[in-house]
């Protein structure tokens, strides 16, 4: 049905506006973010027919090109949605991660923190969390890309930056894209290796978080 032939307290605008944003559906909130549709489709029709096959988390797994022939080629329309998906991971990042100015308490904040963004990494991709002396995150450096072992990994490349920024302690997170976030012994060689030389630099390494696709592991729980 076109949004223009819904009666007025039915379009999605109207609803936004007289109850809130909560009381849309996700067709009715993607529709906003298209405005307008086709000739032979509405912005909610559009909206109706994407997410009945890919559902939002499916999206993000398409191409523009992809997306604009599902769109039927309409590119402007891929572009919104990929735009939006980028935003709502760097909202939730912000929100639920160390740079909303809290401090960093568990295992899961780091989790929540960097979920969104390593979650479809196809290759291991290591980060250092630089922390001050509340544990709140002064910046993250990415420090590798492809298989953790000892020999890609120097000890330099991890502390050079916690050194240049004056960071109290370190977090080291890193993803497992097969999903599994059970530890190797290489992860916790390394891990280890790490926090000895931390000790000795005055820079704590204060937990090693591997993320899995819906769970994750602590070093530091684990010890």
């Amino acid at each position: 049905m076109k949004i223009k032939d819904l009666p007025r307290f039915n379009r999605p605008g109207f609803k936004l506006t007289r109850n809130g944003v909560t009381s849309l559906d996700d067709a009715e909130l993607l529709s906003i973010i298209f405005g307008i549709g086709s000739k032979d489709e509405s912005a909610l029709e559009l909206s109706n027919r994407l997410l009945k096959k890919y559902n939002l988390n499916k999206l993000e797994n398409l191409s523009v090109k992809e997306l604009a022939e599902e769109c039927k080629w309409n590119y402007n329309k891929a572009l919104q949605i990929l735009s939006l998906i980028e935003i709502c991971k760097r909202y939730n990042k912000l929100v639920k991660g160390g740079y909303n100015n809290k401090p960093i308490t568990s295992a899961k904040d780091v989790y929540n923190m960097f979920i969104d963004e390593f979650r479809d990494y196809k290759k291991e991709v290591l980060s250092v969390v630089l922390l001050d002396t509340k544990n709140k995150v002064i910046s993250v450096k990415e420090v590798s890309v492809g298989t953790l072992n000892s020999s890609l990994i120097h000890p330099r490349e991890i502390f050079k930056e916690a050194i240049r920024e004056s960071a109290y302690s370190i977090i080291l997170v890193h993803n497992h894209p097969s999903g599994d976030c059970k530890p190797s012994d290489e992860d916790k060689n390394i891990t280890e290796r790490l926090s000895k030389l931390g000790d000795e630099l005055g820079i704590k390494v204060l937990d090693h978080v591997i993320l899995g696709k819906d769970k994750h592991w602590s070093w530091r729980e684990e010890n």
